[in-house]
């Protein structure tokens, strides 16, 4: 039921030589809260239970123990002697001679007010992409361990008093130095009383909670940034080897009770193997999908229990990848564009009814006609400004000839538009009654126009040869110009409802 662990020597120790061997042991929760419950104003006190000698499978000539409090405020402690206390150390021994699996009580009972938070559950996913970027984010379950909060809880008298002396209001989480985009939200969302600060070697994040903790009280947040891969992602042809820390620094002496971290690998990775410094429980390997994904992309999933600072070191993890597989993704969206757009072509260019819809096609002629109506209705009406701009030039220049040749070339072009309107109209009789009284009713309005501007050349032409004094023409130009707007205004009017 015992742990034995085997330490190998540099060099091979002789028979009467000594050589020094040190060795670290962490333990987590071993101080316990006395009493486990307090007022927000009182102080902790705790008590440490342990072995007051050091136990060895060898015999001990020679051993002292030494306990360091953090605070001088000691309420009690074992005192086998030879024992001695000073301000903040407690002093046993030296105890000589002792057998080997000695044991025996040591108990110390001090005021000691640290922030006893404790990481309950964590989950570490990052998310490896070959396209230069590595995805980190954190979710964190907090407990305060200590002693638990008597009573309730004054937000005033926390303010005003500064009591609360081991709750525990900010702690500082310790980053990559080349973390970028760090984001800190809890079920809520964003959590923005959080300050970062870049160093040389680390970026260092404040976090502080939406409330103080207390003892017993718990927290829950996420925490994520990215980071280049060139740092961490190395290759050589299809290999490639990705070293990264195991677990960041979360705060000082910490202690994280459960572990899982999951590395998502790209699509299409094979042949993977996991080095890592540490004894860690490996899960049968998951698939993830995301974006664009065919086959899923695999997870690596790791746990360990009671993590603690000395197990933030780097793993190693190799695999292989066909660098080819880069261009499955870019392809992917272009043939997804590619389908859409000749799904959207097919859609829109083919009739998928069983039946025809009689009622639908015939409206369709008819905005078809309509619109060939209109287009050339306003060639016509240009053609008005036309006689317009050819009278006024005749005026002045008092050319007959050119007047004539002018108005010409300006009628052939309006009997030919007049007539593609009437074989419309005499097209739109079979498919809408409605609609070819409407185009009957514009070239009526037309005629009407079209006396007006003959008037209007038989006045100019009588103007020029002196048969009509320039008074009485400007009176006639007058009436015209009024007929022709008028009749204009009821064109555009009867255009419009079409």
């Amino acid at each position: 039921d015992k742990t034995s662990y085997r330490v190998t020597l540099r060099s091979a120790l002789d028979s009467g030589k000594t050589t020094v061997v040190e060795v670290e042991a962490i333990y987590s929760h071993v101080l316990r809260p006395y009493p486990s419950e307090i007022a927000q104003a009182e102080k902790q006190l705790v008590v440490l239970e342990a072995n007051l000698y050091f136990y060895s499978p060898y015999p001990t000539t020679s051993q002292t123990t030494t306990v360091v409090t953090t605070s001088s405020n000691v309420e009690s402690y074992t005192k086998t002697k030879p024992v001695s206390q000073s301000d903040t150390s407690i002093i046993y021994g030296p105890y000589e001679d002792k057998a080997a699996f000695a044991e025996a009580p040591l108990k110390v009972h001090e005021e000691n007010n640290s922030p006893f938070l404790t990481v309950t559950s964590m989950e570490r996913v990052v998310e490896v992409s070959h396209w230069g970027n590595i995805a980190v984010e954190e979710h964190i379950d907090m407990t305060h361990t200590g002693a638990s909060l008597k009573g309730s809880f004054s937000r005033f008298d926390y303010q005003r008093q500064q009591d609360g002396l081991a709750s525990i209001k900010t702690f500082k989480t310790s980053l990559p130095a080349s973390a970028r985009d760090v984001y800190y939200r809890d079920e809520i969302g964003n959590i923005s009383t959080s300050h970062m600060r870049e160093m040389d070697e680390s970026v260092e994040v404040e976090l502080r909670p939406r409330f103080p903790l207390f003892g017993g009280w718990k927290t829950r947040y996420f925490l994520g940034y990215n980071v280049p891969s060139y740092e961490y992602l190395f290759f050589k042809d299809d290999h490639y080897a990705l070293k990264m820390r195991f677990i960041d620094h979360i705060y000082d002496d910490m202690v994280v009770d459960e572990m899982q971290l999951r590395i998502i690998l790209p699509e299409g990775v094979k042949n993977i193997e996991l080095k890592i410094p540490f004894e860690v429980e490996r899960r049968g390997d998951q698939v993830h999908y995301t974006y664009l994904d065919t086959l899923g992309r695999p997870v690596v999933v790791l746990n360990k229990n009671n993590l603690v600072e000395q197990h933030i070191q780097d793993f190693e993890l190799h695999y292989t990848f066909q660098r080819l597989l880069l261009l499955q993704e870019p392809l992917l969206v272009v043939g997804a564009f590619y389908l859409l757009f000749l799904v959207v072509i097919i859609y829109v260019r083919l009739d998928f009814a069983i039946t025809k819809d009689e009622a639908k096609e015939s409206r369709m002629r008819v905005a078809g006609f309509i619109d060939e109506v209109q287009n050339a209705h306003d060639r016509r009406s240009a053609l008005y400004q036309s006689y317009d701009d050819a009278i006024n030039k005749f005026k002045s220049s008092k050319d007959a000839a050119a007047f004539t040749a002018s108005r010409k070339k300006i009628d052939v072009d309006y009997k030919q538009l007049t007539q593609q309107i009437q074989n419309i109209q005499a097209q739109l009789k079979t498919e809408g009654a409605e609609a070819s009284e409407k185009v009957a009713e514009l070239q009526r309005l037309d005629s009407l126009y079209k006396e007006q501007v003959g008037l209007a050349i038989m006045a100019a032409e009588k103007l020029v040869a002196g048969k009509m004094g320039r008074q009485q023409y400007l009176d006639a130009e007058a009436a015209t110009t009024s007929k022709c707007d008028d009749t204009y205004k009821k064109m555009e009017s009867l255009r419009a409802t079409l």
